[in-house]
């Protein structure tokens, strides 16, 4: 049985993809600019990590690990793993703690859910707001995602949010926390994914030069922009982000060049990834006859 259309998923890591949307946008609104550091922002004074610049968070240039030894990532994900809890409910504080005792490694492309948790958290700081604030005011209200948020506790959950399952259909607990919004704790409805897609593709979204490659990603194969990987299939430039939690998989893509776009939200933890990549090439042949 499908889900109700008021349902909303988890996104996943396509969360950074939107936090690279506002990085964008607090560029043009000259709140942060290239050589602005997590120091500069958050209260990370006297620390390796304070010296991280926004910018090298943004193509997973920054030298941060995905998580903080600080905060047992082993622990936790045996947790997931076993028992289906919630890796991610820190709050912004016990982040903040964390991240105090890293040591940042060679600026080389290295995937960071740190690097994005902290990085979403340093523009909320710039716009005087919280994440959650600033993703309502600066996506959310002005593109009319009436259910696009990110809840720092399970209290915060709407009626009508999923419950994500395992491949094999067991339940997982929601992937919330103050923390993780960032860089994976966004939750919308599949009709406010679509907007935003439809956004995107005519650059009506806040931010949306965070979709050009700047940076080669791996080798010449992969770029990225602000967080967005762009890579060619079929002889066809395609943009695009995933997102997998415990119980949730989703996938957004777009052929900007063709004007077609797909997104995909499933909650199970079965990659949608393929699935995604052949509807958008297939809906590109077939807007191209």
């Amino acid at each position: 049985m499908g889900a109700s259309v008021d349902a909303d998923f988890e996104i996943g890591s396509i969360s950074k993809g939107i936090t690279g949307l506002l990085y964008v946008d607090a560029r043009e609104r000259g709140e942060v600019g290239p050589s602005t550091t997590l120091g500069d922002l958050l209260p990370l004074d006297g620390t390796p990590v304070a010296g991280v610049t926004l910018s090298s968070i943004t193509t997973h240039r920054s030298g941060l690990p995905r998580l903080p030894a600080a905060a047992s990532p082993l622990r936790r994900s045996l947790g997931l793993w076993l028992h289906g809890t919630n890796p991610y409910g820190d709050t912004l504080d016990q982040l903040l703690v964390q991240a105090r005792g890293v040591r940042p490694g060679p600026p080389r492309p290295r995937y960071s859910n740190l690097g994005f948790q902290l990085l979403g958290h340093a523009l909320a700081s710039a716009a005087d707001t919280t994440f959650q604030g600033l993703l309502q005011e600066r996506v959310a209200t002005p593109l009319g995602l009436d259910v696009f948020y990110a809840p720092a506790t399970p209290t915060d959950l709407r009626p009508a949010a999923l419950t994500g399952t395992t491949k094999r259909g067991r339940k997982r607990q929601p992937w919330t926390g103050e923390a993780l919004g960032p860089a994976g704790g966004v939750r919308a409805r599949i009709g406010d994914m679509a907007r935003l897609t439809a956004a995107l593709l005519d650059g009506s979204a806040p931010g949306t030069a965070a979709l050009h490659p700047t940076e080669n990603f791996t080798g010449r194969v992969v770029r990225i922009g602000a967080a967005w990987i762009t890579i060619e299939r079929n002889g066809r430039a395609v943009t695009w982000h995933d997102g997998g939690t415990g119980g949730f998989h989703s996938w957004l893509g777009l052929d900007r060049a063709a004007g077609t776009a797909v997104v995909l939200l499933t909650a199970t933890a079965i990659s949608v990834d393929q699935l995604g990549f052949a509807l958008l090439g297939q809906l590109t042949e077939e807007e191209g006859r």
